[in-house]
């Protein structure tokens, strides 16, 4: 078996090489274009946004910080400006369907047009129908139609007064209409002397005057219909008198924009309905007792509810709806409250993110979008049906009691982007049948890139261009080299860069920040280095404490000496992006039994799935080691001392074997040493994560304490290349003052531990006596004839 390898300096870091640049500072290199690292990413958009059919939207998959939104606006910015203007939307009214208002679709900038052209218009019909009424030859027509039928009732009284007056009665007009009386002689009889004629021949006068009253009757019951042909032709001259005015005024209007179907059948419309309702525009007042004006109410019947103007824009739209809700996405259709009542118009009818972004691009924040109500739904209803139907919610769940706007569906033709977690992408792909037929692009955008030889050039160059963007300070050599070897540890590999660009900015901001403070014109390495630092300790509170905790023996934790059973795990306690490294005690026992290890977390369901996964491994191991000829005639239980939370994880599977090893063979362990590592059943040790932080946490704990040269840590070979630890820790193992160790074995480690060798068996698989491993072999055979023992006296006692 190969030994453990004791890890120089120059394998615990990896520093930035730039020198294949040769620059003062950032502000001499190039800008680096967009993208880096991301080429597949790129390649998923490219296909997204250039496939024109249905369901090709897309999906940007990545944690936050990558840079996801700003790089889709980059692509999209370059789109968009191939590409032309989509055209404008108008809602205008159904004259013969208010409920239900009419879609014009009409070219980019031609929307306002319509719209003023229709407010002039009104303006104009104000202004000329009154005076049209008011001309010479409407109120000549007029009189000519009151003079008719004035003539006509005359004409009637006329014939009767003279059939009166040969029969001598009078026909007499007065103010309330017309009434009959006798005559004599040309006279009307006073009623003394109607009264003094003869009973005879007052009776004949009577008779006389009721037939003469009949007569009347039927003559004046004519004068209605007549008044009623009268208000029809005065109805056909104001509408003959609208229709020229009308027609006069529209005749431009209707030529400029006869290339457009739809709008030439609304003015013609509009036309009829103006005509119809020519009272409108011959009021005197307006409202308030002024002159009526366009935006009065009831011309609203003619104005254009501009939904979509797309006049200033040079290419296709690309909109970002920050909070995606379910009327932010379809529009809504506002009300106005009058009197106590709420009453509406399609004027009121208000535009959506989706509609704004008709003919291009819409990016959404897809957890925003999920956790508002509704709008997930409204948003795959709109996709497959190629439409926006605006609707109110209470219309969608059925709620409405009220009659409302049913406006026209607008076709939409949008590529619309998703942002968000792969987490969340692939629930959607799980449990909605519908996702994936409408995002049938995903976009997975890399969290790190390789560190090639030559990269780090490269990624100078990214920092500059950043430094630009945020108009920070220009960084010097050392500055740019610090930034990058933190990109390094970020990712927790030597041999990968993190893309994580938001990480990068708040570093590059923050350097930028203190070396204004101290009045310098460029950020040097101090200043990187100090808000690396800085940052540290703002989230340090609790890896402070616990520390201190240690140091004061409230949590035990040896770092000299030797112990049976005993051993110091490491573990990464992570808050947010902030991470830090702490010890923990593992002890084991072990003694007579029935082969069985008990981990104390999980019987009390302490321990997470993967960390019991981890001890049913060690149990394999043993088995596999040392029971193969012989059962395992052993009871062993392994706890995490002082814990009281969850514990997770199998990365210390490797401390709990060497722990439990250590109480079967009664080999004392050194406490000097800490040891992280998960461990298969062959004993081979795996790596692990957050392995800069475990060491750096043992390392603190060492350094309060004072370090004597026997202090280290014992990590997996695997986990080398994720080597960068800061400072402190490389300059004691540069002075000798402390050691990392890397084994790729288990027996590698219990060597470094127990300070014996493990040993190797011989061709009966039995190991040296004064091995490790045989010490091990030898206890549990005693165990082993212990227990035949047991079973031979149970056997006695029973026979």
């Amino acid at each position: 078996m190969e030994p453990s390898i004791t890890l120089t300096v120059a394998d615990l870091y990896q520093h930035c090489d730039l020198a294949s640049l040769d620059f003062t500072d950032t502000s001499e290199l190039a800008p680096l274009p967009p993208g880096l690292g991301q080429e597949r990413a790129l390649e998923a958009i490219d296909l997204g946004v250039n496939v024109p059919h249905r369901g090709y939207n897309l999906y940007l998959m990545g944690s936050g910080g990558l840079g996801k939104h700003t790089l889709i606006k980059g692509v999209l910015e370059q789109h968009r400006r191939e590409s032309p203007a989509p055209d404008d939307w108008c809602y205008v009214a159904d004259f013969n369907n208010p409920q239900r208002p009419y879609a014009l679709r009409l070219p980019p900038g031609r929307g306002r047009h319509l719209r003023a052209d229709l407010c002039q218009l009104v303006e104009d019909l104000l202004n000329a129908v009154p005076a049209a009424f008011q001309g010479e030859e409407y109120l000549r027509r007029a009189e000519e139609i009151q003079r008719e039928f004035k003539s006509r009732e005359e004409d009637a009284a006329t014939a009767i007064g003279h059939q009166a007056k040969e029969r001598g009665i009078a026909l007499l007009h007065t103010p309330t209409g017309y009434t009959l009386a006798p005559m004599r002689e040309g006279h009307i009889l006073a009623p003394e002397d109607f009264n003094a004629l003869p009973e005879e021949e007052r009776e004949h006068i009577g008779e006389v005057i009721e037939e003469l009253r009949e007569a009347l009757q039927q003559t004046l019951s004519q004068v209605p219909l007549w008044q009623k042909e009268m208000r029809g032709r005065f109805k056909i001259l104001n509408q003959e008198t609208m229709e020229g005015t009308v027609t006069a005024l529209m005749g431009q209007l209707a030529a400029d924009y006869a290339d457009l179907p739809a709008v030439h059948d609304y003015l013609a419309a509009a036309r009829k309905d103006m005509i119809e309702h020519g009272d409108l525009f011959r009021q005197g007042d307006g409202e308030e007792g002024r002159a009526p004006r366009p935006d009065d109410p009831p011309f609203t019947r003619y104005r254009v509810n501009l939904l979509v103007d797309n006049a200033e824009l040079r290419g296709a739209p690309v909109v970002h709806e920050d909070n995606p809700s379910y009327l932010n996405l379809i529009g809504r259709i506002e009300h106005i409250a009058h009197q106590g009542t709420l009453s509406t118009d399609f004027t009121l009818i208000k535009a959506g993110a989706l509609h704004r972004a008709n003919g291009g691009y819409l990016i959404l924040d897809a957890l925003r979008l999920l956790a508002n109500p509704f709008a997930w739904d409204a948003l795959k209803r709109v996709l497959r049906a190629g439409e926006i139907r605006i609707e109110s919610l209470k219309r969608v769940l059925s709620l409405a009691g009220t009659t409302s706007l049913e406006p026209e569906p607008i076709p939409i033709e949008v590529k619309v982007i998703l942002v968000g977690e792969r987490l969340l992408y692939y629930l959607l792909d799980a449990y909605d049948p519908d996702f994936a037929q409408l995002f049938k692009v995903a976009a997975d955008f890399a969290e790190e890139m390789p560190r090639l030889p030559g990269q780090d050039p490269i990624y100078a160059r990214l920092v500059a261009t950043l430094q630009r963007q945020e108009r920070l300070l220009p960084l010097t050599p050392g500055g740019v080299a610090r930034v990058i070897e933190q990109a390094a540890r970020r990712v927790a590999d030597r041999e990968r860069l993190s893309m994580h660009v938001g990480g990068l900015l708040d570093l590059l901001r923050e350097s930028d920040h203190l070396a204004r403070r101290e009045r310098l014109e460029r950020i040097g390495e101090e200043q990187v280095e100090g808000a690396i630092a800085a940052r540290r300790r703002r989230l340090g509170q609790l890896r402070e404490r616990l520390h201190e905790e240690i140091l004061r023996g409230t949590l035990l934790i040896d770092t000299k000496g030797s112990q049976l059973g005993q051993i110091n795990g490491l573990s990464v306690i992570a808050l947010g992006d902030h991470a830090f490294g702490t010890p923990t005690r593992i002890s084991a026992t072990a003694r007579l039994g029935q082969g069985e290890v008990v981990d104390i977390q999980r019987e009390i369901e302490q321990a997470g799935p993967i960390h019991s996964k981890g001890v049913l491994i060690l149990a394999g191991y043993l088995g596999r080691r040392y029971a193969r000829f012989q059962p395992l005639c052993l009871s062993a239980s392994l706890v995490f001392e002082q814990t009281y939370g969850l514990v997770e994880g199998d990365s210390a599977s490797v401390a709990e074997l060497c722990a439990l090893l250590s109480a079967i063979g009664d080999i004392p362990l050194k406490q000097a040493l800490a040891i992280t590592g998960s461990v298969n059943q062959h004993g081979e040790v795996q790596a692990i994560g957050g392995v800069n932080e475990k060491i750096e946490g043992f390392f603190d704990i060492c350094q309060a304490r004072g370090l004597t040269g026997e202090e280290g840590v014992i990590i997996p070979q695997a986990n080398r290349k994720h080597l960068m630890l800061n400072k402190a820790v490389r300059a004691a193992v540069a002075r000798g003052d402390f050691n990392v160790h890397a084994v790729a074995h288990v027996d590698q480690a219990l060597e470094l531990l127990t300070g014996q060798a493990a040993g190797l068996p011989d061709q009966d698989g039995l190991y040296p006596t004064d091995s490790i491993n045989g010490q091990i072999q030898e206890r549990l055979a005693t165990f082993f004839a212990v227990r035949q023992q047991i079973n031979r006296n149970r056997e006695e006692d029973n026979d």
